[in-house]
């Protein structure tokens, strides 16, 4: 890499290069690894739990005053309420990992004061680095990143991850793999959303939507995006994806058209169908919102209803208990 990095890059790399370097050896002999689940389809493995370990040795070595928002053991290490944050995803792609499909990835981003400030999402099976840092432009290896210039997208190709959690919610999904297979030229769906998001920076995919994910799948893979040119936001273009579990992205272009498409599932709930009052509550800084997910206190918007047939819609959030944690491709 021939540019200078910024030195919480420097260490963000260092630390996926150890991860993956364990996750490369394990995938030598699959068949002795041992494989929990937390939940239905929900896999961890050994391998999650040694390459967050191997990341978090790295990073609190460097920093020790800095907090952790890791997968498998959320904030168990590093300083509790530090203004920065780094989010792992030690393994994102655990299931493709364990079948041997070489769809997989390392996810680490550094949010300050609740913005991500610098991202790193390494792929293990082809040496491929891809890093950014908030100014300074995201890159693959030596090579800048932008995202595509299609401009219909009738012509794109878009990047999804499909439901696979009891108690998802299949039918809505379904209803919008149809309405965005109809509109694009090709729909796909690898199964690590950290990479989805970066073939969004490198123009591969010129858009990608995604319900159901955690911060640790989208942080690293959004500044890439934005760095690349792109945008990125929840299904009705606002900028609070992050804790929201509804992701779309892609080039200025295909993103506005997808929004569109997309609005009608956003998980909302119309006032007059809530047990709730009009406005909805204030919501929180993007700081604030990092660490009360991080201490279990910020859940994600309520359960999907119907696609709205109003046109005026109405964010709901609550303070409860936070989702479980995911590790299965998304």
């Amino acid at each position: 890499m021939s540019q200078a990095l910024h030195p919480m890059l420097n260490i963000a790399i260092k630390a996926a290069r150890a991860a993956g370097s364990i996750i490369n050896r394990a995938a030598l002999d699959l068949e002795v690894l041992k494989v929990g689940q937390k939940g239905p389809n929900d896999y961890v493995s050994e391998v999650d739990q040694a390459a967050e370990n191997a990341i978090i040795d790295v990073l609190l070595e460097a920093y020790p005053g800095h907090a952790i928002l890791a997968e498998e053991s959320g904030r168990a290490r590093g300083a509790k309420h530090s203004e920065y944050v780094w989010i792992i995803d030690p393994l994102d792609g655990t299931t493709n990992f364990l079948h041997g499909f070489p769809v997989y990835a390392v996810s680490i981003a550094l949010a300050f004061k609740g913005k991500v400030e610098q991202a790193v999402v390494y792929d293990p099976t082809r040496n491929d680095m891809f890093y950014a840092s908030r100014g300074r432009g995201a890159f693959l290896n030596d090579r800048r990143l932008r995202v595509s210039k299609r401009t219909r997208i009738s012509d794109s190709l878009i990047g999804t991850g499909f439901p696979f959690r009891k108690g998802d919610n299949f039918k809505r999904y379904v209803k919008m793999f149809e309405e965005v297979m109809q509109s694009c030229a090709g729909l796909r769906r690898p199964g690590a959303a950290a990479l989805d998001l970066c073939y969004v920076a490198a123009g591969y995919y010129d858009g990608f939507f995604e319900t159901g994910l955690q911060p640790w799948d989208a942080a690293a893979g959004s500044l890439m995006i934005t760095e690349a040119g792109g945008l990125v936001g929840n299904f009705t273009g606002e900028s609070d994806f992050l804790y929201q579990r509804e992701v779309v992205a892609g080039n200025p272009k295909i993103y506005g058209q997808l929004v569109q498409i997309l609005a009608p599932y956003t998980r909302v709930i119309r006032p007059a169908d809530a047990d709730a009052p009009e406005s909805p509550a204030p919501a929180a800084s993007a700081q604030d919102a990092t660490q009360l997910f991080a201490q279990g206190e910020l859940a994600a918007p309520p359960a999907a209803a119907a696609p709205a047939e109003a046109r005026r819609i109405t964010r709901i959030r609550k303070a409860a208990a936070a989702p479980a944690g995911d590790d299965a491709p998304v």
